[in-house]
């Protein structure tokens, strides 16, 4: 039992690890889909950054950095 309480700590530490990893977004990017601009246009509501991803996706970067 313990062999398996620490396995799933382990577990949910890479878990953890891995989604930090792959993705840059904060608390301060509000992505929202532009329908008006197209299928798959985004703009963040909070810097305004723009980015076109294919139908179906959602932004995983922060593009804050990108506007200076």
């Amino acid at each position: 039992m313990p062999l398996l309480l620490l396995l799933l700590g382990l577990g949910v530490l890479a878990f953890l690890w891995w989604r930090w990893r792959t993705t840059t977004l904060t608390r301060d990017c509000r992505w929202r889909l532009d329908r008006e601009a197209g299928p798959g246009r985004w703009r963040c509501a909070a810097c305004g950054a723009e980015t076109e991803l294919p139908e179906g996706e959602a932004p995983r970067r922060c593009l804050r950095l990108r506007q200076q």
